[in-house]
C-alpha cells in the first residue's frame, strides 16, 4: 500500500515539537499497514502525528494517551470532523480572565520561571474562557494550539529544565529561535491556521481516549490493527517530567503539590511503562491484553529497555514477528535516536 495514494493526502499534520515522535517515520510505518484493514488503534499517541496518519489512510481510529495534554490533540484533529477557531471564538479566548480568583495557577507557579509575568497572566486568562466556547472540539483545538504555542517558547522544547528566561535573554538563542521573545498570543494565531488546515473528515467515528492501556485494551472490540509506541526505558521515557506544564494547563490542577525546581506536579500520574522496574511486567500484560487484536505493530528501538531479543521473546506466544530496522544518520532528541542507532518496528501477525 502506497501511503501518496490516498485521497486525504492534501491534509497536513502541524510539525510536533516532541520528544520521540514518530511523524518523521509515517511513510515508513504506513507500509506496513494492510490495506483490509478498517479499524486502528493507537495506543500510546503522543504527539497524535501517527494517528492522524491513519485518519489520512481512511481508517476509523482509536488513539489513546494517559496525558490529557495529548489527548486534547487527538480530540482536536483525529476525532473532529469539521470544527475549526473562527473570529468569534478568538474573540472569547483573548477577551479578559472571566474568573481571575480561580484562574491564576500558571502566574502563580510558572512566572519568572517559565514566563515572564505578562505572559503567564495571558495563559491563566485564556484558559479561564475555554470552557466558554460552545463546542467540546473547539475547547480542545484551543488547549492544543496554546499547548504548542508554549512549546515554542522554550528552548529544548520542553520543561524539564529551569533555565527558559535565561536563555530567552540570550542574543545567539534569539538569532536561532525567535519566539523565545514573541508574544504567545502572536505565536498562537500564526499556529492556529495550520492546526485549523489540518481539521478534516475521513467520514469514520474516529474516537480520542485518555486512559492507561493497560485498561483500556479489554475494553475494545472489534479492532483489527493496534500500534504500540510505548515509552522506551533508558531514553527519555518519563514524559510527565518533560511535559508537566502543559498538563498542568490542560487539567488546572488546584489540589496538586508542586515540586523541584521545575515545579512538576506530584504524585504523576502511573503511566507503568517509564521505570525498568515496572516495564517489562507491563509490556507483558500489554501483549496479553491485545490478544484480541488481529495484527499488531510496534514501535522501539535497539538502544531501549528490555532488548530486542526480550521483547521478540515476549511476543512470540501470540504472534508471528518480523523485525523491521531504520538507521538513524543522525541524532534528533528522544526515545533513543542518536546517530547510530536503529529504529525498530516488530510487524506482529497471526499465527
Amino acid at each position: 500500500m502506497l501511503f501518496t495514494e490516498t485521497k486525504y493526502l492534501g491534509y497536513k499534520f502541524p510539525e510536533p515539537q516532541y520528544l520521540g515522535a514518530k511523524y518523521i517515520h509515517r511513510g515508513w510505518i504506513a507500509q506496513y499497514i494492510p490495506d483490509n484493514v478498517e479499524t486502528v488503534l493507537d495506543a500510546f499517541s503522543g504527539s497524535q502525528s501517527i494517528a492522524y496518519m491513519f485518519k489520512q489512510l481512511g481508517k476509523r481510529v482509536l488513539t489513546n494517551d494517559f496525558l490529557s495534554f495529548n489527548n486534547m490533540i487527538g480530540k482536536a484533529l483525529v476525532e473532529n470532523p469539521r470544527y475549526i477557531l473562527e473570529k468569534k471564538d478568538l474573540e472569547i479566548l483573548f477577551s479578559g480572565n472571566s474568573n481571575p480568583i480561580e484562574f491564576n495557577l500558571m502566574e502563580n507557579l510558572f512566572s519568572g520561571l517559565f514566563f515572564l509575568p505578562e505572559e503567564a497572566a495571558f495563559v491563566d486568562s485564556f484558559r479561564s474562557n475555554v470552557m466558554r466556547l460552545d463546542n467540546s472540539y473547539k475547547q480542545a483545538l484551543a488547549l492544543a494550539v496554546m499547548c504548542r504555542s508554549m512549546t515554542r517558547k522554550v528552548t529544548m522544547g520542553h520543561f524539564a529544565h529551569t533555565q527558559a528566561l535565561a536563555y530567552a535573554a540570550d542574543p545567539v538563542r534569539i538569532k536561532r529561535n525567535r519566539s523565545l521573545i514573541r508574544p504567545l498570543k502572536e505565536i498562537f494565531i500564526e499556529l492556529l491556521s495550520e492546526y485549523n488546515a489540518a481539521v478534516f473528515d475521513n467520514f469514520q467515528k474516529n474516537v480520542s481516549y485518555n486512559k492507561n492501556i493497560l485498561d483500556l485494551l479489554p475494553q475494545l472490540t472489534d479492532v483489527d490493527l493496534v500500534y504500540f509506541d510505548p515509552p522506551y526505558c533508558n531514553s527519555h521515557a518519563d514524559y510527565q517530567s518533560f511535559y508537566h506544564l502543559l498538563e498542568t494547563f490542560v487539567e488546572y490542577w488546584k489540589n496538586k503539590e508542586f515540586v523541584n525546581g521545575t515545579k512538576r506536579y506530584a504524585p504523576k500520574k502511573y503511566s507503568g511503562f517509564d521505570k525498568n522496574s515496572e516495564a517489562l511486567g507491563n509490556l507483558q500484560l500489554m501483549f496479553e491484553r491485545a490478544a484480541h487484536i488481529p495484527i499488531w505493530i510496534v514501535s522501539y528501538n535497539d538502544r531501549s529497555f528490555p532488548d530486542i531479543d526480550t521483547m521478540i521473546k515476549m511476543i512470540e506466544p501470540y504472534r508471528h514477528v518480523k523485525v523491521e530496522r531504520k538507521l538513524y544518520n543522525a541524532g534528533r532528541g528522544g526515545k533513543g535516536s542518536v546517530a547510530g542507532s536503529h529504529e525498530i518496528l516488530f510487524v506482529c501477525t497471526t499465527k
